[in-house]
């Protein structure tokens, strides 16, 4: 054999191979790197859509819980308010119940003055009438002795 004929059958052995690989090995390989890039594109697409969703629920939650403590902050507020009047509320009925105590314990105080005037008139009335009538050494009528008990009310 000549080594022309050897380089060519080689030649066109390795052309047969060459035709072959293209035809039946290339293009599922081809596809499989296809499909792999684009199962990677995907994925990638859908980390950024995660992460896209991830930060858009992030602020949402940010922006909820902001909400939250705006809404206790004026919850606290409305209930130190209310705390307050409620305060106010209790301190004036304090202040008009001691008012009408002190008005009532004066009236009473008025009411037993009065009493006690009058039964401290009775009383001299009584000894004086005593004192009259020992040193008149006699009694005196009923009607006299109201007589000079209201005159005696009458003077004191």
């Amino acid at each position: 054999m000549n080594l022309n004929a050897t380089l060519i059958a080689q030649m066109f052995v390795f052309l047969i191979l060459a035709w072959f690989t293209m035809k039946f090995v290339w293009p599922p390989l081809i596809s499989a790197l296809d499909e792999r890039t684009k199962k990677i594109a995907d994925g990638l697409a859908a980390a950024d859509k995660g992460k896209m969703e991830f930060e858009a629920i992030h602020k949402q939650i940010e922006q909820e819980l902001m909400n939250v403590r705006n809404e206790g902050q004026q919850r606290i507020a409305k209930a130190k308010e209310c705390a307050l009047i409620m305060a106010d509320e209790i301190k004036r009925n304090a202040q008009s119940e001691a008012v009408d105590i002190i008005r009532q314990a004066k009236i009473e105080a008025e009411q037993q003055v009065i009493k006690i005037r009058d039964t401290l008139r009775k009383d001299v009335a009584v000894l004086a009438v005593k004192g009259a009538e020992q040193i008149l050494k006699r009694e005196i009528d009923q009607n006299t002795h109201a007589a000079i008990l209201n005159k005696l009310k009458a003077e004191l």
